[in-house]
């Protein structure tokens, strides 16, 4: 008899520890995987909008490579939170916005991702005031280490416009998915 209560003992600390020893992995797995691959991030405020909305839940790689027109999060220079804008110019790129147009070295870029916005402006309203990088930052190209940024929603956006360039370092990860609202779900545009 002994024995039998024993063995249920030891059976049952095993099985507790076996649980513990799960716990504790699934733990140290989301922290490394959250800290060094992907993390879920909120958006707060109306700078993306139409494309993201306040309150979306995004999943962002921390380790993806970071192209031109990606959605990023990154650590606002002028603040203590973290800000969503859309890369615009990325080192050694030249950018001029002219009659609601943007040059990127001369060349002209569609903006798919404002149709939304510049269908409800009249034919004198622009959704982007004009500039050149010179005019607003004092340099003509974005200079090694830095990305240059525009929110979608430009008419009411603080981005590179007002603060100026981002350093890379400050980047906290691309825009790989939304998560929430579920009715858009998916990759934002």
């Amino acid at each position: 008899m002994v024995n039998v209560n024993t063995s249920k003992e030891s059976k049952t600390k095993s099985e507790i520890l076996s649980w513990i020893k799960t716990i504790a992995l699934a733990l140290i797995l989301t922290w490394l995987i959250s800290n060094f691959l992907f993390e879920v991030v909120v958006v707060n405020g109306e700078s993306m909008m139409p494309n993201l909305q306040n309150g979306n839940r995004l999943i962002i790689s921390k380790v993806s490579p970071i192209h031109r027109f990606d959605e990023i999060v990154f650590k606002a220079p002028d603040s203590n939170e973290n800000y969503v804008k859309r890369v615009i110019g990325l080192p050694g790129d030249t950018i001029e916005m002219k009659n609601d147009t943007l040059y990127i070295d001369g060349k002209k870029y569609l903006e798919p991702y404002l149709n939304q916005y510049k269908k409800t402006l009249t034919v004198s309203d622009k959704m982007t005031n004009d500039f050149t990088l010179e005019e607003i930052t004092h340099k003509s190209h974005v200079p090694n280490g830095y990305v240059f940024v525009l929110g979608d929603n430009r008419l009411v956006s603080k981005d590179s416009r007002h603060f100026g360039f981002v350093p890379e370092k400050s980047i906290k990860g691309k825009i790989e998915l939304r998560i929430w609202q579920f009715n858009e779900f998916g990759k934002p545009q």
